[in-house]
């Protein structure tokens, strides 16, 4: 096991956020590499991992689906054990990434500050009765989704008619797609809603340390 570390910049860090990847593409992609460098500069340490899937897929040049959840689940467990025992500690991801931290905050034995998820599938698209909500009411510590208005697995006019659990904070990036993107049209632009997203990240597990 290893976690590559975006360290803290400029100063001492805060925290450190072990962020998970999405179900298609690794801890190496342009979203999970530029985030977790944005966050670093906000003076928390970013930890990215590949799930062994993933770490299969990349040696044999194959895609691979993901692994089911329980052992996604394990291997995400063992990666905590890398974790910084003098830093707060926060869990979350990409997609698929962000609700398997949002599960493993239910039943973890470390102590876990806070849960953040960049694009949280809250139903697999066109399919809006399979929810994957019902664990959020075990969720023992704050939950931050950063979700993109339009995220085909959860848009905001969708969200805004669910009931659920429990329900998350949201920040809401600007005409998203599921991994934050905005249409050429829209008034800002796919890099704005990244910082935006990172910033608001910082925000939150300052607030939550």
């Amino acid at each position: 096991m290893t976690i590559e570390w975006f360290k803290s910049t400029n100063t001492s860090a805060q925290a450190q956020f072990i962020f998970a990847h999405g179900a298609g593409a690794g801890s190496d992609s342009d979203f999970m590499q530029q985030i977790a460098q944005l966050i670093s500069e906000q003076g928390i340490d970013v930890g990215l991992f590949d799930f062994q899937y993933m770490q299969i897929a990349k040696q044999s040049n194959k895609r691979r689906p993901p692994d089911r959840a329980p052992k996604l689940l394990s291997y995400y467990e063992q990666i905590l054990s890398e974790k910084n025992p003098e830093l707060p500690l926060f869990i979350g991801g990409k997609s698929m990434g962000g609700r398997m931290a949002s599960m493993l905050a239910c039943d973890t034995a470390h102590a876990v500050k806070g849960v953040l998820a960049f694009g949280y599938p809250f139903h697999p698209p066109a399919q809006p009765e399979k929810l994957r909500t019902q664990h959020f009411a075990d969720i023992p510590c704050p939950f931050l989704v950063l979700q993109g208005e339009r995220d085909s697995f959860g848009s905001r006019a969708e969200l805004a008619t669910l009931t659920m659990p429990k329900q998350p904070e949201y920040v809401w990036l600007t005409d998203g797609d599921h991994s934050l993107k905005p249409r050429k049209k829209s008034a800002v632009t796919e890099q704005q809603n990244r910082q935006f997203a990172a910033s608001s990240a910082a925000n939150f597990i300052k607030l939550h340390c």
